[in-house]
Order: structure tokens, then C-alpha cells, then sequence
């Protein structure tokens, strides 16, 4: 709904409001600051916020809707978010009020009663915009949709979610850095030395976005094998390929001690921009590895594989060099022996293909072809395997 329409819209339903407090016998809403008088919300947008303080989803939720009020109000959008609470008593209400900027209407379980059956909220969190065009909590999850695009989400209308949805899939399916890695002004990414890096350098390069947080091992052990590949590459390809750690850590100090062990580069973390690449790339799981090409485009969602596997080897990470990579493989699987007999080991070993594995002669790492037993846990590097004598086996 644009212009007028939906400048009428929200009048009305302002009005309404208004006249249905005042029948119930509302003679003032609530601030932190104490009584308002509903004339408050004349000419305002207002949306409706179902909640209570036994609800942990709903106390997860608020600082999500307190950073879209404080956000909207700064950009001079006339919003007012009216609270009506689930709470069992005049305690839980106070205390759960306490964590928000807008207003509420005064504890009256019963008078709340009738207003959540007047709007047919049978769960919570619940967020009616009145100034809706049609976007119900039955219809669209709009806690879901706030949770995903913050102040964005404004005015809540289908227009206004498609217009967001068709921004994303622009985004994940042509990278430009600059609208993808930079937000409100922050140009520039952070390293674990507090350096700053404009993100106009990373042009030309190969991206990869990692998304892990250092309370997930599996994400600590990923880590590892991408920054040997990371130091690697660094070494060898002069500079053109840069990781972008997107976290998904609890809390600051986490993503501070997780940076600080870190080669590469980071989106702050107090930049949304985690949250909305998290969204843009549909990131179900950390650890991952989206990789974007130097031409902006998306190469693979499974870098983690393609690292975990190849490590360096897989630059630039097409399926063209993983092709490549498998052919070679599999002609050196070809020109090796299906079995052999080894003078350090007393059975025989086959021929086998391994993720990875630790030479039990020199103890060091491998990967792809091994010579391994059936009988016991023993590995061999192919070129650690020392053969038996025919003469002496015969």
C-alpha cells in the first residue's frame, strides 16, 4: 500500500485503536517514564506486541523488536508499539516491561483477556502492525520476519517482504562486495590485529564468507585445515584469494578470542550483516564455506567439502578443477598395486581410498590412497610402504 492509501490506512486503524482502549476503559497507556495519554498515538503507525515475561522466546525476541523501534525512530518513522501482556500478575508485567522503549497498556488481566481474543492471538511472541496490508500472524510469521531484516521489515506489507526476498536472491546469486560485506557506513572489515581493511581491496578475489562460531569443535577443527589451505594459497597465488569470517558466536567475547586465532579478516560483531548474509546464503549449519568468484559470483555453497578434501589443491574451486583433481586421483589409484605386503606389518594390506588418516611409519598426515589392514588399525602412505622381497616370501 503506497502514499495516501496507506497514509489513510494507518489513521484509521489508529483511531480504532483508539476508540476500542477508550471503550474498555483505558484512560492512559505506560511508558518507562510513566502515565501517556492516548492522544500519544494520533497520526502514528501502531503495532500491537503480545508478550509475557515467563516466555523465554518472547524475552529472545524484544531486543530484536528494541533495536527495530530505536532504528525506525531514528530514520523519523511516526511507529508506536503498544504492549499487551500474557503475564499472570502485576509483577511479571512490571518486570518484563522494564526491557522495552514503547508503550503499554496498564496491567488488567481481564482487560488484556479481551484484547487478545479481539485479535485472535493464540501464541506468543505475537506483533500486529495495524497499518498492514493484509499481513496477519496467521498468514506470515512476522516475528520470523523481523528477526531476519530488522528495521527493513517496515511497514510490514507482502510489497515490502518481496521487495526484501528479491534483494536477497540478487545478492546471493551476483556478489558485489561492496552491497554485500558493507553496512550503514562501515566500509571496511576487522582483523584479529585490529586492523582495518577496506573491502574495495578484496575486488578481484576469490571470497570465501566462513560461517562458525569457537563454541562449536567441529568448527575449531574445520579451522584448522582451512588456514593451512588459507596460508597456502597466501603463499603461492599471490594474494588472491581472502576468507571472511561472518560469526555466529554468543557473545562478543567469544568472537573476540575466535578472531584473535585467525589469519583472515571478520565482519565486526556488532554489524547485522552476519545475520543477513546468514539469511541471504540460507545457512542451515557451521561450520560452512560459501565461496564467491573474482567475477562476484557464487562458486559453491560447500566449500567445506571441497577444502576438507583438497585443501589448496581445490583453488579456484570449481567443479572443473574438481574434476580435474578426481582424474588425477583416480590414475594414481590405477597405477598402484591393489595389495601389498609390507615388511613392518604381518597381514596384508589393500589398496584403499581414506579421507584422512595418520601413517602409522612416519606418523604423519594422509590423505586419498592408503595401503590399509582388514585385520587390525594399520595405514600406510603408498610411499612409505616398504615391500616384501618375492625371493624371501616364496
Amino acid at each position: 500500500m503506497e502514499g495516501l492509501d496507506f497514509e489513510a490506512k494507518y489513521i484509521i486503524d489508529t483511531d480504532k485503536i483508539i476508540e476500542i482502549f477508550a471503550a474498555e476503559g483505558v484512560e492512559f497507556l505506560l511508558s518507562c517514564e510513566g502515565k501517556v495519554p492516548l492522544s500519544e498515538c494520533n497520526g502514528k503507525t501502531i503495532c500491537l506486541f503480545f508478550s509475557a515475561n515467563w516466555c523465554r522466546p518472547c524475552r529472545a525476541f524484544i531486543p530484536h523488536l528494541v533495536e527495530l523501534y530505536d532504528t525506525l525512530r531514528k530514520r523519523d518513522k511516526s511507529l508506536e508499539i503498544i504492549f499487551i501482556s500474557f503475564d499472570h500478575d502485576e509483577n511479571g508485567f512490571k518486570e518484563h516491561f522494564k526491557s522495552m522503549p514503547w508503550l503499554a497498556v496498564p496491567f488488567d488481566a481481564n482487560l488484556h483477556r479481551r484484547l487478545i481474543d479481539r485479535y485472535g492471538v493464540d501464541r506468543i511472541p505475537s506483533f500486529i502492525p495495524l497499518c498492514s496490508d493484509g499481513i496477519t500472524v496467521e498468514e506470515e510469521d512476522l516475528i520470523g520476519y523481523i528477526e531476519d531484516y530488522g528495521a527493513d521489515a517496515f511497514p510490514f506489507t507482502r510489497k515490502r517482504r518481496e521487495e526484501l526476498k528479491a534483494i536477497d536472491k540478487r545478492k546471493h546469486e551476483e556478489s558485489n562486495l561492496e552491497e554485500l560485506l558493507t553496512h550503514e557506513g562501515r566500509n571496511f572489515l576487522i582483523s584479529g590485529d585490529d586492523r582495518k581493511v577496506h573491502v574495495s581491496e578484496l575486488a578481484g578475489k576469490t571470497i570465501g564468507l566462513y560461517f562458525c562460531a569457537y563454541w562449536s569443535p567441529p568448527c575449531r577443527a574445520f579451522t584448522l585445515q582451512l588456514e593451512d589451505a588459507y596460508n597456502n594459497l597466501k603463499a603461492a597465488k599471490n594474494h588472491c584469494f581472502e576468507i571472511v569470517l561472518i560469526s555466529t558466536d554468543r557473545d562478543l567475547k567469544e568472537f573476540s578470542v575466535n578472531i584473535s586465532s585467525m589469519p583472515w579478516l571478520a565482519i565486526p560483531y556488532e554489524d547485522r550483516t552476519r545475520h543477513d548474509l546468514c539469511r541471504i546464503f540460507d545457512i542451515k549449519g557451521i561450520p560452512s564455506l560459501v565461496l564467491i568468484g573474482s567475477d562476484g559470483k557464487v562458486i559453491t555453497m560447500n566449500g567445506k567439502f571441497m577444502v576438507s578434501s583438497y585443501g589448496a589443491e581445490a583453488f579456484p574451486f570449481t567443479e572443473a578443477r574438481i574434476r580435474d583433481l578426481e582424474a588425477a586421483l583416480k590414475k594414481e589409484g590405477e597405477a598402484l598395486p591393489q595389495q601389498v605386503e609390507d615388511v613392518k606389518h604381518e597381514h596384508a594390506l589393500k589398496l584403499d581410498m581414506a579421507k584422512a588418516y595418520v601413517c602409522d611409519s612416519c606418523k604423519k598426515q594422509g590423505k586419498f590412497w592408503a595401503f590399509s589392514c582388514d585385520v587390525c588399525d594399520y595405514d600406510l602412505h603408498p610411499s612409505c610402504v616398504e615391500k616384501v622381497n618375492i625371493d624371501e616370501s616364496s
